[in-house]
């Protein structure tokens, strides 16, 4: 086939549009030039030529057809427009055709791709970007979390980008609030987000997309997920990144202290003097019956190894349990109680 397009795009045989443009973003970027401008072997003018000439083939679906059947020779054999010939390739079969390529110049395809502008790297208006909104998808999904609508506004103002560098837009954070069964056990949770994006031609559209984002068993409040460059497009400026940021939601039973859990256990003082059954239900839906045989103080702590959060840098290993005991004096005492109490302590 020759020259490898697919290859060159760092994209599959069954690139999509939207993946084209993606890498093409990416790549003409990196290796245009003006950015490499401390490159005296022009190595990278070679890559960012290349990186243009595959996008305008891939990017055309007569070309990338006679290129997908043909290869690169397919396209240089291609008869010049308005001809209906039929070219005959080097094993005898023939191939349709109807325009000779050639390749446009890498600087004209760029400066198409982001706008129309001929300074692809230089000053221009770039005016603000229109508001992104993220919202959850299907409320059986999110386990509470669904029918929430949380809105971002990313604003860029009015000027441009360096000569050397284009501007790259602020990261934009939300958070994902999550229960704490699904920070225990680990969950699957789906965004739908809808933002602009630019066309080839430089028109902006709306586009909207379900992300997936993996919340790992022990997780905690504060981790971030980051999703590279889903923020608005804009000519001559890369897009922002999109966060979204763990947050914990309270608890009816346990609250989390790093990675432990903490339980407030209410007991009678006979259960304190004379041991008590606790019975609880860990966040993974397991019965936990828990024997208590000391004598229960006042802010007397009893720790259950292992019967914490998941550690996530060690999967095998869990926080601890600690159950916080809050003894409940009687209101009163009868005088036989409190003889009894007397006789049965020797006071």
């Amino acid at each position: 086939m020759g020259v490898d397009y697919y290859n060159i795009l760092k994209v599959g045989r069954n690139a999509s549009d939207e993946d084209l443009k993606k890498s093409y973003r990416r790549l003409a970027m990196k290796y245009h030039p003006d950015k490499n401008l401390g490159d005296k072997k022009n190595e990278a003018e070679a890559k960012f030529k290349k990186i243009s000439e595959a996008y305008e083939v891939l990017s055309d679906p007569q070309k990338r057809a006679t290129y997908d059947q043909y290869g690169e020779e397919g396209l240089k054999d291609m008869p010049s427009p308005g001809s209906q010939s039929r070219a005959s390739s080097a094993n005898g079969s023939n191939r349709p055709s109807n325009a000779r390529f050639n390749p446009r110049n890498a600087e004209d395809v760029f400066a198409e791709f982001f706008g129309g502008s001929s300074k692809p790297f230089g000053f221009e208006n770039m005016g603000r970007a229109k508001s992104m909104r993220y919202q959850t998808e299907g409320a059986g999904t999110f386990g509470g979390f669904g029918g929430t609508d949380n809105t971002f506004r990313s604003y860029t103002d009015g000027v441009g980008t360096s000569a050397s560098q284009a501007r790259k837009s602020p990261a934009v954070e939300t958070k994902l609030p999550c229960t704490l069964e699904e920070l225990y056990t680990g969950s699957t949770r789906k965004m739908k987000i809808s933002r602009n994006v630019l066309k080839p031609n430089g028109r902006q559209v709306s586009e909207s997309e379900v992300l997936t984002i993996d919340v790992k068993p022990g997780w905690k409040k504060g981790t971030k997920i980051t999703f590279p460059d889903k923020g608005n497009e804009q000519a001559g400026q890369l897009p922002a990144d999109l966060v979204f940021v763990i947050d914990e939601k309270p608890h009816d039973v346990y609250t989390r202290e790093g990675n432990d859990l903490l339980i407030y256990q209410k007991i009678p003082l006979v259960d304190a003097l004379a041991g008590t059954t606790i019975n609880l239900k860990t966040l993974d839906e397991r019965d936990l019956v828990i024997k208590v045989t000391d004598v229960v103080t006042p802010g007397y702590e009893l720790v259950i190894a292992k019967e914490g959060m998941p550690i996530v840098k060690e999967p095998v290993k869990r926080g601890n349990l600690r159950i916080i005991f809050d003894i409940v004096f009687p209101s009163r005492l009868t005088s036989e109680q409190r003889a009894t109490i007397r006789r049965v302590f020797g006071g």
